[in-house]
């Protein structure tokens, strides 16, 4: 078995290729004056299971060429079962039509890469429950919520004492499995709307009990807006020390500053992404997502 690393992160490859004792390689990329990329591996791979790791960053579009483009070079090789671990799948919040019009990004993300010969897909907390169902071939999904319930035992907070929350009705599900994984920690709700046009976000009611500690939960914090408004809502609810967890940090326009100036006391993330220097701030705590990746394979 052969891992081809990210080479936007290369920690978590590394963290990876220690979990499973495989050996670690990275691609060959060139882009060339126009914008097109060339993707080489300069690895014998013939007849290898070889696992790619590779998350669909920004810029998101060049990073699914990238992988569609690794996946076809593995196997015009030779390799054998190619098993693409996505981390954070690009365009999951396109995974149907909201309005007359648009078309289906996330299905033709999809396409593209079981055209090009992906056996096999790794997801940690796709945007929705539904995304593993729009694969064709064999589809692992995986959650992040195991990594965050050990970080809240960690914390070693009475039993009873907090209350998770959801910032959106579509979270209840990822909150109720947080929940059990905390022995019935309680967790409460918080109704929001979104303009489908702008994707400006106004946060609605608080619905369950609000303790002093909470820990608002979500799959990804993007520009950081329903994230505030949700620690706003909760401090009007009485909450004090407040807390952040989410799987994927896409931190888009200036989020790290508004979750630095926050009344959160802490934000924590995996490295499903990686967090560039510039976007790194005192409150924030990565957590590597390494064992659970393993574990899947």
């Amino acid at each position: 078995m052969i891992l081809v690393g990210d080479l936007n992160n290369p920690e978590l490859s590394e963290k990876l290729s220690k979990e499973l004792n495989v050996e670690l390689i990275y691609p060959d990329k060139h882009i060339f004056p126009d914008g097109e990329m060339r993707v080489r591996i300069l690895k014998e791979v013939v007849d290898q299971e070889v696992i790619v790791l590779k998350s669909h960053i920004n810029p998101v579009d060049s990073s699914v060429m990238e992988t569609c483009f690794l996946i076809d070079v593995l196997k015009r090789n030779g390799a054998g079962l190619v098993t693409g671990i996505i981390p954070y799948l690009g365009y999951m919040r396109a995974d149907h039509m909201f309005r007359t019009g648009e078309g289906v990004p996330l299905e033709v993300v999809i396409s593209m890469l079981e055209n090009a010969g992906l056996a096999k897909a790794v997801l940690v907390d796709p945007h929705s429950i539904r995304i593993p169902e729009l694969f064709h071939v064999p589809v692992v999904n995986l959650s992040a919520l195991s990594v965050f319930a050990d970080k809240i035992k960690a914390m070693n907070l009475r039993e009873g004492s907090y209350t998770l929350v959801t910032p959106d009705m579509g979270g209840i599900r990822r909150i109720e499995i947080l929940s059990k994984l905390l022995n019935g920690a309680p967790y409460a709700t918080i109704e929001k709307n979104r303009d489908l046009e702008t994707g400006s976000v106004e946060a609605a009611k608080v619905q369950g009990e609000i303790k002093e500690t909470c820990f608002i939960v979500d799959d990804m914090i993007s520009s950081g807006g329903t994230i505030i408004k949700g620690l706003k809502a909760l401090q009007d609810q009485g909450a004090k020390n407040m807390y952040v967890m989410a799987t994927h940090a896409v931190f888009s326009d200036n989020a790290p500053a508004l979750l630095e100036t926050s009344k959160a006391k802490g934000v924590f993330v995996t490295d499903s992404i990686p967090v560039p220097p510039n976007k790194k701030f005192k409150k924030l705590e990565i957590i590597s997502i390494a064992k659970l990746l393993a574990s899947s394979l």
